[in-house]
């Protein structure tokens, strides 16, 4: 079976105290070497026993370097951390005065804590407001212009896209109607290129006036009735 789980805490008998402080102490050792060797890291280790007995263990650099190292590092840091303390100890009754500043006119810009003020003070809160409101309208307005804009443009795009597709469907209906009659289209076609209808003129003479006119004397481009007629009433 497995060696139990041992409880972290100070063991009372000086006996297996000591034994188990000579087993801890070499596992401790083979391990700093372990780290050593394997990541290439400066490792400097001091143990005392209960006795009062001074244990050590550095690595390739001497222990005097590199405690040498560790106490410069420490007084950089130390060095650090006091002038950002010192330096935070003096900023930080600014900071706190800025913010009661700011809290204060938030409230009387609210409406709150005006009993103290004087007509000079009211005046220039007055303007303050007075600014900021018309920063905000114009800012208002800015965006409705923007926005009227936009519709604008989104409207002539659709109306644009509407056009198009009314033509399209013109077109379609055109064709349509030619592939449904297409013998009606072409006896229209016919009928507009005709010398009659291309001779036949209103409200003037003709150039094929005498050209239109038979051996009997009538005008062939008017119906045979119309001449009958008028033969009677002469």
């Amino acid at each position: 079976m497995g060696r139990g789980r041992v409880e972290m805490k100070r063991i009372e008998n000086k006996i297996n105290r000591q034994v188990t402080f000579s087993k801890r102490r070499s596992g401790l050792l083979k391990k700093t070497n372990e780290i050593s060797v394997l990541c290439d890291a400066e490792v400097a280790l001091i143990v005392f026993s209960p006795n009062g007995k001074l244990f050590e263990y550095s690595t390739q650099s001497s222990m005097e370097n590199i405690l040498e190292r560790y106490e410069s590092y420490s007084y950089a840091e130390r060095n650090l951390n006091t002038a950002y303390k010192e330096n935070w100890t003096v900023e930080y009754p600014k900071l706190m005065a800025r913010v009661e500043l700011l809290q204060r006119n938030i409230r009387h810009f609210m409406g709150e804590d005006l009993d103290a003020f004087n007509l000079r003070e009211f005046q220039g809160l007055e303007q303050q407001l007075d600014t900021a409101l018309k920063r905000v309208r114009s800012r208002k307005n800015q965006l409705m212009h923007e926005s009227i804009s936009q519709l604008q443009k989104k409207e002539k795009e659709l109306q644009e896209r509407n056009n198009l597709i009314s033509k399209k469907l013109k077109e379609n209906e055109k064709k349509q109607i030619v592939q449904t009659n297409p013998g009606q289209s072409s006896t229209m076609t016919s009928l507009l290129q005709s010398p009659s209808v291309t001779n036949l003129t209103i409200g003037g003479p003709s150039q094929a006036t005498d050209e239109s006119q038979n051996r009997d004397g009538y005008n062939t481009l008017m119906p045979p009735w119309m001449f009958h007629h008028v033969h009677n009433k002469g």
